[in-house]
């Protein structure tokens, strides 16, 4: 199902963006990074990994949050207009079936190791890479916790 152009009030296309990730502690990074995000289209969907694709990529300990939780808080973020859980480890299927227009990823990635980049590019679409937001990581947030026995 192409869910890509839509007509809106004025008659013309809207351009869909999309980013994914975990989001597991949300923090200003994640937040900046979403306004940005959103700011290149009229509508940004948001690609979540789930509890199980977390958990494959970032340990045993990992999510904190839910991933009803994290779309809950995804969801009351003004920037972000859905959210899609995926189970894969990455979001090539999820891309294929919406077909963003932007595909956008952080500072820390380079299209050349994104799988979907190729993708995106092949119907057409266009990946950004934005500005690296340094000193916000949930990874940090989580290590700091557990090194102060916090968590």
């Amino acid at each position: 199902m192409r869910r890509r152009l839509r007509s809106t009030a004025r008659g013309g296309e809207v351009k869909t963006v999309f980013t994914n990730g975990c989001f597991d502690i949300l923090h200003v990074g994640h937040v900046r990074y979403l306004t940005e995000a959103r700011a290149l289209g009229d509508r940004l969907i948001v690609g979540l990994n789930s509890d199980a694709s977390v958990r494959a990529l970032k340990g045993p300990n990992r999510p904190i949050n839910s991933q009803e939780a994290r779309r809950e808080m995804l969801l009351a973020l003004r920037c972000v207009d859905e959210v899609v859980i995926f189970e894969e480890p990455d979001p090539c299927a999820l891309i294929e079936r919406l077909r963003p227009e932007v595909h956008v990823k952080g500072g820390d990635y380079r299209p050349e190791d994104l799988p979907e980049a190729a993708i995106v590019q092949a119907y057409g679409g266009q990946v950004v890479i934005l500005s690296y937001h340094a000193g916000y990581s949930t990874t940090g947030l989580v290590t700091a916790l557990q090194d102060d026995g916090s968590v």
